[in-house]
């Protein structure tokens, strides 16, 4: 049954023969008083990839964020959030705003709207901490984030990036936004999640030496919670391996599948969103996700109502050619039952 559900995008998947192995799989102590065995190398081998000075690894993107906020919260700011921006972090966004900070949001990609609201809070002394996702599924291009940054280099403050989706994916070896977009300065703060890209649960956060010394000070999951496992750090070290070796050739597989999906559906009327990237939502066709399955053909249904929602596919390196042939077909078969040819 071909899978559209999963968004391991390389298609790397780490079976435990694949690992090195370890000793113990946690040392019983946080982060604060010892460091796992090869963390550092880890951190330090991520912020290379993504062009930083120093990076920190955690065992979630939710206790990142959760400690992001919190060291920033000590500090006059006001939190503007991208309306694409990523659950998670605004989660994390929302207890920086019961500890003061003001929380605002802000249509997604609405630089102009972004700068009047950093206007409005530099009269109350406030500077912007700017939250926004290296990329929003299903759109079919990435946020203005050079705009982002300097807004937020010009008013003295931050720009937080959640890059979950694209590294690994998007830029030179895929180190993610900053490498893609060639945003640099000690103001930008990139966190994320390893499991899409390289099909690792770790996070990392990445930026100036001087930011990740001061987190590093500050984090509250350094000290009181589990440290990544012996197990998820051997993933990581295998991720980066592979990456290494074959990352270009796996990031040119998936633009192929990518650019077949597209141009099948284009052929066939079908409107499709997403641009290059691997998350493709087809508007108003949320209803199709149950027949799909029912013949075979695995697919997320999303915001569905009456069934318009969208229908979305996650396109992966390891799909083979003729398993989009195939979803494809079913698609466009039951895509003219319910739609006609276009929508």
């Amino acid at each position: 049954m071909p899978d559209f559900t999963s968004a391991l995008y390389l298609g790397m998947r780490h079976p435990s023969p694949a690992l090195a192995p370890w000793q113990a799989l946690t040392l019983g102590k946080p982060a604060a008083l010892q460091e796992a065995a090869g963390a550092r190398r880890v951190a330090a081998s991520l912020a290379r990839l993504q062009g930083c000075e120093a990076a920190c690894l955690l065992p979630s993107t939710l206790h990142l964020f959760f400690d992001v906020f919190g060291m920033l919260a000590a500090e006059r700011l006001a939190i503007l959030a991208d309306g694409g921006s990523y659950p998670v972090a605004r989660w994390a966004a929302v207890l920086a705003q019961a500890r003061g900070l003001p929380l605002q949001l802000f249509y997604a990609g609405d630089y102009l709207r972004l700068q009047q609201l950093v206007s409005d809070f530099a009269r109350q002394e406030r500077r912007p901490l700017i939250l926004a996702d290296g990329y929003q599924p299903g759109c079919d291009s990435a946020p203005p984030l050079a705009r982002y940054a300097q807004i937020a280099q010009q008013g003295g403050g931050y720009l937080l990036l959640d890059d979950t989706q694209v590294l690994g994916i998007l830029g030179p070896q895929g180190g993610g936004s900053l490498r893609a977009q060639g945003l640099r300065g000690d103001h930008i703060l990139t966190g994320a999640s390893l499991a899409k890209g390289f099909g690792v649960p770790l996070a990392v956060l990445a930026g100036s030496a001087a930011m990740l010394q001061r987190f590093a000070a500050c984090s509250q999951t350094r000290v009181h919670c589990s440290p990544p496992s012996a197990a998820v750090l051997a993933a990581a070290r295998r991720a980066l391996d592979v990456n290494a070796q074959w990352g270009d050739v796996l990031r040119s597989r998936l633009a192929a599948r990518v650019a077949q999906w597209r141009s099948g559906l284009a052929q066939a009327g079908i409107v499709c969103r997403g641009g290059a990237f691997p998350v493709q939502r087809l508007p108003g066709c949320a209803g199709l996700a149950a027949p799909l399955q029912a013949a075979g053909v695995l697919a997320l249904a999303q915001g569905q109502q009456h069934g318009q929602g969208a229908l979305t596919f996650l396109l992966r390196a390891d799909h083979a050619p003729h398993e989009l042939e195939q979803a494809m077909a079913i698609l466009k078969q039951l895509h003219r039952r319910r739609y006609g040819r276009t929508i």
